[in-house]
């Protein structure tokens, strides 16, 4: 019973990807980065470490540290949180922030500061979206929709740092992980009157499920139905590809985009919050 940590991505796949696809929805973003380490090789996230909590044999909570983003974790029994602080403890691991839902984040950031005498605070409150029947626009904007390529790469990589920047997110995006959505297919662009006026990219669907993200639309030409329109586009995709559900995390502090998804058919699953140690 206990944690155990690696930083060998197919130790804890052979460890975890049972538990994490038995709820792919709930476990996308650990499903999707893993696959795509296995895909473009472990090094896409430097210094990464993963890890399981087993308690009679059975693994029952999972956590996911991967460059500059916050620690992520499962869901798991309430005595897991807690003792991954001490286990991240006593490693002297330097965290910043966690991810993870309410009651895992209160536990973890109580023992946190127990340890170490840091303080957690709420920097973000998100929920994550399942679509339960794509409801498109109607009528749509402007324009149409178009895979983007890679004659598109330095704009793509330019609005990934800005959707970064506005959602005040930790470090930045990473390049690879950009050139590897454009790749595979997996952005989405809104064009009209001749140019781009919103991109929404996607992953690969792993075990059924695929996340659209991110959503953006430059400042100048927000307000317009664009995003909405995208969103809709660059899921239709994912369904085309094979996806069983496809998920999205919005911010709760932003009722606009909440309001924008529900029209869309999205519904919710669940929430979570980002605490930092400062």
């Amino acid at each position: 019973m206990g944690w155990a940590l690696t930083d060998d991505l197919e130790e804890f796949l052979a460890r975890a990807d049972g538990f994490l696809r038995g709820d792919p929805v709930a476990n996308t973003v650990t499903l999707t980065v893993t696959e795509a380490m296995r895909a473009q090789g472990s090094g896409l996230y430097r210094n990464a470490l993963f890890g399981w909590w087993t308690a009679g044999g059975d693994v029952q909570g999972t956590c996911m540290w991967t460059g500059t983003y916050p620690v992520l974790l499962s869901a798991m029994p309430e005595p897991a949180a807690p003792e991954l602080a001490d286990a991240l403890a006593g490693r002297d691991a330097d965290v910043q922030a966690v991810n993870a839902t309410p009651t895992a984040a209160a536990g973890f950031a109580e023992a946190w500061e127990r340890l170490t005498r840091t303080p957690g605070r709420v920097t973000m409150r998100q929920r994550l979206h399942r679509l339960a029947g794509l409801e498109p626009p109607d009528p749509p904007p402007d324009g149409a929709a178009r895979v983007a390529d890679g004659d598109d790469r330095e704009m793509v990589h330019d609005w990934f740092a800005a959707f970064h920047r506005d959602a005040g997110g930790h470090g930045g995006p990473n390049p690879a992980v950009v050139d590897g959505r454009l790749a595979e297919g997996g952005i989405t662009l809104w064009e009209a009157g001749g140019r781009p006026v919103a991109m929404a990219g996607r992953t690969p669907a792993v075990a059924g499920a695929a996340r659209v993200a991110p959503v953006y639309t430059p400042a100048e030409h927000r307000r317009r139905g664009y995003g909405a329109a995208v969103t809709a586009a660059v899921t239709q995709g994912a369904l085309d590809a094979g996806a069983a559900d496809v998920v999205l995390f919005t911010e709760l502090a932003n009722p606009t985009s909440n309001g924008v998804y529900r029209r869309l058919g999205y519904r919710p699953v669940e929430d979570r919050v980002v605490l930092a140690f400062t």
